[in-house]
């Protein structure tokens, strides 16, 4: 089949990596165009768009839904993974097959922009991967392939963003499969249905009244982007890497034990084991603490 993939993450790479080793034709990529960053707020491309350059596949960085309507015809699929557009309904029907999506959660659980955060946060025991035929909706669309992927307790999303995007590549043949041998998706259910909401800078503050499940969980979900972060002497401190102690500390007392940096929360203390302090490269805590010189009673927070 003729394949176009419209994403932006890394996460899609492996996808992408099989497409192009694959029995289909990956005919091009479409990606967000390229956006200021850094101080000096210079245009930077995506890793996509990087991938296709070094790849060789053509690619598209459409900048209107006329355009990208342009670009999908003579498709037999439009595979969309992070691309952070929602398609109009308009588009949906252009590739011969339509379009599919791979979404990074068990629908109808965690539809939305950050489903592998949420599913941290929130303690879930299992995620997996999703690829259901876009509609109109929120991730509402019928499904062709889940796969299932069990939760570590330390896992961060970065971690977790990895093992899926590698999930994804079963599941993704699978559906392609499936259209190929006339096999229909299954209606998605509503039930247990939950909303993955963007995340905001201000809701990765810790909050260290909060015991230190709740506050381990929070850490590793924001851990790398956008992170969880704190304040230290007035200055944010994003923090990562964390254990639960068996030590016991008010809430946002500093204390070095054994060597080891704990912050108080509501229950246990947390052992510190990787920050960055602002304007400075990500440390271990026991280099933070030899620059930092911790007097009594210092907090987080």
């Amino acid at each position: 089949m003729k394949i176009i993939v419209a994403a932006t993450p890394d996460v899609a790479i492996p996808t992408l990596n099989w497409l192009i080793t694959s029995e289909h034709q990956l005919l091009s990529v479409i990606t967000q165009p390229d956006r200021p960053a850094g101080r000096g707020r210079t245009l930077k491309e995506s890793v996509i768009s990087e991938w296709a350059r070094d790849n060789d596949v053509p690619c598209f960085k459409p900048a209107s839904v006329t355009e990208t309507a342009t670009l999908i015809e003579g498709a037999d699929v439009l595979l969309t993974i992070g691309y952070g557009v929602l398609l109009p309904k308009e588009l949906l029907s252009i590739p011969m097959h339509g379009c599919l999506n791979l979404h990074f959660s068990l629908l109808p659980r965690w539809r939305g922009a950050a489903p592998v955060q949420r599913a941290i946060e929130a303690g879930d025991p299992v995620s997996g991967v999703t690829v259901f035929q876009l509609d109109p909706g929120m991730d509402t669309g019928p499904i062709y392939s889940v796969k299932r992927f069990a939760l570590d307790s330390d896992i961060t999303s970065d971690e977790l963003f990895s093992e899926l995007g590698a999930l994804g590549v079963e599941a993704v043949e699978d559906s392609l499969n499936a259209i190929k041998a006339g096999i229909r998706p299954e209606p998605q259910k509503s039930d247990g249905a939950t909303r993955a909401m963007k995340i905001s800078k201000e809701e990765c503050e810790i909050n260290w009244n909060l015991d230190a499940q709740l506050i381990s969980q929070k850490i590793r979900a924001f851990t790398s982007s956008p992170g969880a972060w704190t304040r230290f002497r007035g200055e944010v401190v994003k923090i990562d890497s964390v254990n639960i102690s068996k030590e016991t500390l008010q809430p946002g007392v500093l204390k070095v034990v054994n060597k080891e940096l704990l912050v108080g929360t509501s229950s246990n203390a947390v052992s510190i084991g990787f920050l960055t302090p602002a304007g400075k490269s990500r440390m271990d805590a026991k280099s933070w603490l030899n620059g930092a010189r911790l007097g009594d009673g210092e907090l987080f927070g």
